[in-house]
């Protein structure tokens, strides 16, 4: 895992994005933030399981049919399997230790 930071390649409302096997950053504070970076790297480790392309395609794939239920780009985003995961268990900073193998299916 590599931590970068650079304000010019996030969309304006986004703070990180996990492209494997980096983590992009907007500023370098959040480095620091334990339970941003968790947040992160549960991503990293859904990307993995996924063996990475396809967590993209799904992520996508997911992304635009909530879009069309949901007609707010937000609530797509906030709904999609992976955020639903990676949010609800941010705080829990030793999840990825018992994490069980492709758990974001349980917030289908």
């Amino acid at each position: 895992m590599f931590v970068v930071v650079n304000k010019f390649i996030l969309a304006k409302h986004f703070d990180g994005v996990v492209l494997w096997p980096f983590i992009v950053v907007k500023r370098k504070e959040l480095k620091r933030n334990p339970v941003f970076m968790n947040h992160e790297r549960i991503h990293l480790r859904q990307q993995l399981e996924l063996l990475i392309i396809f967590f993209f395609i799904w992520y996508f794939f997911e992304y635009f049919i909530r879009l069309i239920k949901y007609r707010d780009s937000y609530k797509a985003y906030s709904r999609i399997c992976f955020e639903r995961e990676a949010y609800a268990r941010e705080r829990d900073l030793i999840y990825l230790r018992k994490r069980p193998l492709w758990n974001f299916r349980n917030y289908l």
